[in-house]
């Protein structure tokens, strides 16, 4: 019971920070590379790795305002189908459980362009399991922070006037399924991957994640200027059709 609250103030802690530091609401002047197919990469070896249960849970997840709203079963749905399709293929001789849990997010709303270019943020808490030892591979969970990137529209624009809600969220779940083989890759013991080889696909896929996730500067004051900026109230959640809002986070 105190572990579980002791991880729950620690996400919570982790989400105000990204939104004070202007990571999630980036009151900064931001941008990336967008998020490639894991079907159109070299996918690495991954040893022993077959894929037997996918398991992702989002019911006690948080948001980060400012926010668009999306509800557990689309979390569950858009991280399963990107987990699948990345992990899918491998047909290793040994059986693996990967588990899920979705800690929090923040899906940005349209904002004012660069200057107020609010980024998208998932949080991640993932366990590895065998399934012939039945136990878990690691002591606990692995906690993982991923961005959304940009396009070369969003550079400008902000991922939420150029991007839909769905759009980010599978932008978010895709880099999360590679952020989450990396972690994989770095333990190349629980697969039996030959520790050179592993290596040096952890570090492929480290140089792909890094490209599509990692910010770079770009000039504020011609943002600034621009007429058709829209500015966005920071503690503003966007709802769905189907999902209200929930409570904003306190410090």
């Amino acid at each position: 019971m105190r572990r579980d609250a002791t991880r729950s103030f620690a996400v919570t802690n982790i989400l105000n920070k990204l939104s004070r530091l202007g990571l999630v609401a980036m009151m900064g002047i931001l941008a990336a590379c967008a998020a490639p197919d894991p079907l159109e990469e070299d996918l690495p070896d991954m040893g022993d790795f077959r894929l037997s249960h996918n398991i992702v849970v989002a019911e006690n997840m948080q948001q980060v305002p400012p926010s668009r709203n999306a509800t557990p079963e689309e979390w569950q749905e858009i991280i399963t189908s990107e987990i699948d399709r990345r992990f899918g293929d491998y047909e290793g001789e040994r059986l693996y459980h990967i588990g899920i849990n979705v800690d929090g997010y923040a899906l940005a709303p349209p904002g004012i362009p660069i200057v107020l270019n609010p980024r998208s943020v998932l949080v991640l808490s993932v366990n590895v399991w065998d399934d012939a030892l039945g136990e878990k591979l690691h002591e606990e969970p692995e906690q993982i922070v991923i961005f959304e990137g940009s396009s070369p529209e969003t550079f400008l624009l902000g991922s939420g006037l150029t991007r839909t809600r769905e759009e980010q969220m599978q932008v978010l779940a895709r880099n999360a399924a590679r952020r989450i083989q990396l972690w994989m890759l770095q333990n190349p013991d629980w697969f039996s991957i030959d520790p050179d080889a592993a290596e040096t696909a952890a570090a492929e896929v480290e140089e792909i994640a890094e490209a599509v996730e990692t910010p770079v500067e770009v000039d504020p004051e011609a943002a600034a200027a621009d007429p058709d900026a829209a500015p966005v109230d920071p503690e503003t959640c966007v709802p769905t059709e189907d999902a209200p809002c929930p409570e904003p986070l306190t410090n």
